[in-house]
This record gives structure tokens, sequence and C-alpha cells, in this order.
């Protein structure tokens, strides 16, 4: 089996609210369903789904590789209007990284590694 790509179904507590976190945050929607967007931000993709399931929104984890994870940061710590937190830039030994958690309780690792 060649794998050509894998995307993920996130649920979402507020389908609006998530539709408009995601957008702020950079990616394109496209519609799908009533139900369900599919949102892209260069080669990378991620179903969002009117659904929600509280055990596994605060369960559910993603790593997102950025190339700088200062104007990431930006972009995160400008967000407005959202049920978010998130962590300041973290310093590991294989990068930087950017703790945050979405409007349904998703982790998002967004990381910048190391060369």
């Amino acid at each position: 089996m060649q794998v050509d790509d894998i995307r993920v179904f996130i649920p979402s507590k507020d389908y609006e609210v998530s539709k408009s976190f995601y957008q702020d945050l950079g990616f394109k929607m496209d519609y799908v369903t009533d139900d369900l967007s599919l949102f892209e931000n260069g080669e990378c993709s991620f179903f969002l789904q009117n659904f929600y399931n509280e055990q596994l929104a605060k369960n559910l984890m993603f790593q997102l590789s950025v190339l700088d994870i200062d104007e990431a940061y930006a972009i995160i710590s400008n967000l407005e209007g959202f049920d978010i937190k998130y962590e300041p830039i973290k310093i590991e030994p294989w990068g930087k990284v950017v703790y945050l958690w979405g409007p349904s309780g998703e982790l998002w690792h967004i990381t910048e590694f190391s060369n």
C-alpha cells in the first residue's frame, strides 16, 4: 500500500465558532456538506465536523509543523473572541513548540523543528 494522504476529522463543540477559529488561524475553508468542512493551508488539510464528543475532543492531539514559530505565535496571540488557551513558545532539544487548545478542547502542538 502506498499512502498519498491522510486527513483527520476534528469534532466541534460549536461548529460555527470552530469554523471561524480555523479560518482566523490561517486555514482556507471549503464547504463539503452542512455538517462537514474541509480546511487547507499549503499541502495540509483536515475535516471539521459538526459533531462533538467531549472525551474525544479533550484527548485529541495534533502536531502542526510550521516554518516560523514566531509568526505562528503572533497569529495565535492575536486571536480574539474564542474560548482557547495557549502557552508561550517553549524551546525543546528538537526545536520550538507552542501548545494551543482549540475551542473544542483539541490540543495542537505547533512546532518548528531545528535544522
